[in-house]
């Protein structure tokens, strides 16, 4: 990509930085949903063959041999695959083993500040006071959410070996955005990049090798079980949970994301991002029966505040 994004938001910009939230909040609700229906890394795995079931009619195209297709250039996607496609999720839903919903989304707010540090290391983009005042905005707001409005409650969150695996899944997202728009010269042909289904296939079929990989050294280590019992409980429940996380968090929410990231930058990008722990605590309030709280209109508003400050020239 050659031109440098531009931060102006838009109608439809900030449709496609929304979507994706959104989708991932519905993820982290069947991913706690699954927890003791399939082991947490191969409904990774199973997740990403089914969404490369469905996009081989779209895209199939990249993977024929020659100058055309994709293998030119497999570093590159073998890199793009490994961080969001084989590490990301597979490490969310890991950390939902140990770490409670709460834990893992105040651990996950905190993306803006590695799009910040990152960008800055690796690519000299300098750190604007609007971008910091609008991650502390967005970081306030995700922590209204959380804590309920509560301090106390916020101050007795205890860190558990899971909130790693998410901070761990938050920097290689973070490194996976700029890589989109900051790709060495001569590793991404300009056709696949230009093609979203042929850009995403391509990552999606090394993110199925890495995550293949994952999975079968997941089921090494799983313990051994009794008779008759088996780790994977195949029914309507988890065909059902495959089909959602394939579709929506996978092929739609990272075709947004990637169109979204094109559009603003990594950085900007990130702090719509926030939005998914308060979309979660909605779809959980719905799904409880409980009505939306002040707090949550709260948490709204400084998290839409953070994007509206970082945003502005």
């Amino acid at each position: 990509m050659s031109a440098a994004p531009t931060p102006r938001l838009t109608p439809a910009t900030i449709a496609l930085l929304v979507i994706p939230p959104l989708m991932w909040a519905g993820n982290a609700v069947v991913g706690r949903m699954m927890q003791g229906v399939v082991p947490p890394v191969t409904l990774n795995f199973l997740r990403w063959a089914l969404a490369l079931l469905l996009m081989l009619p779209i895209a199939g195209r990249v993977l024929r041999p020659g100058r055309d297709g994709m293998w030119p250039h497999w570093r590159r996607f073998a890199l793009l695959g490994l961080l969001g496609v084989g590490c990301y999720n597979a490490f969310q839903y890991v950390a939902l083993k140990t770490s409670t919903p709460l834990n893992v989304t105040l651990v996950a707010s905190s993306m803006p500040v590695w799009m910040l540090l990152l960008g800055r290391i690796l690519y000299g983009e300098a750190i604007s006071r609007r971008a910091a005042l609008g991650a502390v905005l967005s970081l306030t707001g995700v922590a209204v959410v959380l804590s309920r409005g509560e301090l106390d409650h916020l101050l007795a969150v205890k860190l558990v070996p899971g909130d790693a695996w998410i901070l761990l899944a938050s920097m290689l997202w973070a490194w996976y955005s700029w890589l989109l728009v900051r790709p060495k010269p001569g590793t991404e042909p300009a056709h696949i990049k230009a093609d979203w289904a042929t850009f995403l296939l391509a990552q999606i079929v090394m993110g199925v090798l890495w995550s293949g990989l994952f999975a079968a050294g997941e089921w090494l280590t799983l313990p051994p079980l009794a008779d008759g019992a088996h780790h994977i409980q195949w029914g309507w429940p988890l065909a059902a949970a495959l089909v959602y996380v394939a579709v929506g968090p996978s092929l739609v929410a990272y075709r947004c994301w990637g169109a979204g990231v094109a559009r603003v930058g990594p950085a900007m990008a990130s702090f719509f991002n926030n939005l998914t722990p308060l979309f979660a605590a909605l779809l959980s309030a719905t799904l409880l029966r409980e009505p939306p709280q002040l707090y949550h209109l709260a948490g709204f508003v400084l998290i839409v505040g953070g994007i509206l400050v970082s945003s502005r020239r």
